[in-house]
């Protein structure tokens, strides 16, 4: 997840909503409410209420709607996998008597593998260990299909591209009024401009099955048991949908998930497209550029690898062309 604090949404402005909703649904004082961290759509606390001592997780969207998306998505895929999803205990909508677009959420007793820093450092050996243990999962997911590409709750198009290229042209489209308006570096618009060029090439092979995908699957909404040192949960979906599974990997290059091979792992045990590494490429760059416009906050630790990583991709893709 990552950091957000401004206007309304911060942290202490929303502990005290947090507070109040888990006070009024539970019939019961809050005696702990502890900030676990912000993400580009959501806040996340854990809180504590006295009746039975019941932990739960209440996290808070900055966005309407997707609270409920979430939710469902969470249920779905909770449903299709090898790890666990957290259970989901309530939505609440924004009212005259709540501030706040939330869920409340079973609190997974561990920590995302981003923060298990004595795990980046186990043997090589034992990294593949939990990095076979998460594509597993996310190969038993990957299986689950449907006729239609789309949202989970509706999936309606035929075919994989007539969903995502027309969510790519606009997102190209604003990210050039946002670049005009100084607001978007030259260089990722430059890079954005020369890939989209490039779309047809890029994606030309047809993605044959959907598959049921988490959307945002990273080391850090991927939960751990420190002292077993195994994965257990996964947590935090984003845009799930019956997708190209290949839109899965795209943050497996990316932080600290190849400490994991997380995804030499999974190119190890599924045959992906001849495009796959710019396709993921493509995916991650067009996936950053969208989160900055929904948002308003740009990430420049993850966007500028992610918009070299483009570059070096398309340079292989000329070699490629040229020969």
């Amino acid at each position: 997840m990552r950091d957000k604090v401004n206007n309304f949404f911060s942290i202490d402005n929303i502990a005290v909503e947090v507070r109040r909703l888990v006070a009024n649904k539970y019939k019961s004082k809050v005696e702990k409410c502890t900030y676990l961290g912000g993400g580009s759509f959501g806040m996340a606390y854990k809180v504590v209420q006295s009746a039975d001592l019941k932990v739960l997780v209440v996290k808070v969207f900055t966005l309407d709607n997707i609270h409920r998306v979430e939710a469902s998505d969470v249920k779905v895929l909770g449903a299709n996998t090898l790890l666990k999803y957290p259970e989901i205990y309530f939505v609440c909508d924004k009212n005259e008597d709540n501030n706040i677009n939330c869920i409340g959420m079973e609190y997974i007793n561990g920590k995302n593998l981003q923060s298990c820093i004595t795990l980046l450092f186990k043997s090589k050996k034992q990294r593949k260990k939990i990095g076979t243990c998460i594509v597993d999962s996310m190969l038993y997911t990957h299986e689950v299909s449907n006729e239609k590409f789309g949202d989970i709750a509706n999936p309606i198009f035929d075919n994989w591209l007539d969903l995502y290229k027309p969510f790519a042209a606009d997102t190209l489209k604003k990210a050039k009024y946002l670049n005009v308006n100084g607001k978007l570096d030259d260089y990722v618009m430059n890079i954005m401009a020369a890939a989209w060029e490039k779309f047809d090439i890029i994606f030309n092979e047809l993605v044959i099955k959907s598959s049921l995908i988490h959307g945002d699957l990273n080391v850090m909404n991927i939960m751990a048991d420190t002292k077993l040192k195994i994965p257990i949960a996964i947590i935090e979906p984003l845009c799930a949908r019956y997708a190209d599974r290949e839109f899965d990997l795209f943050q497996f290059n990316a932080m600290t998930d190849k400490r994991y091979y997380l995804y030499d792992i999974y190119k190890e045990k599924y045959q992906v497209s001849k495009n796959c590494d710019i396709k993921c490429a493509f995916y991650a760059l067009w996936n950053e550029v969208y989160c900055y416009m929904q948002t308003g906050k740009i990430y420049n630790s993850l966007m500028k690898p992610i918009a070299k990583n483009m570059t070096k991709q398309m340079k292989k893709l000329s070699n490629i062309e040229f020969e």
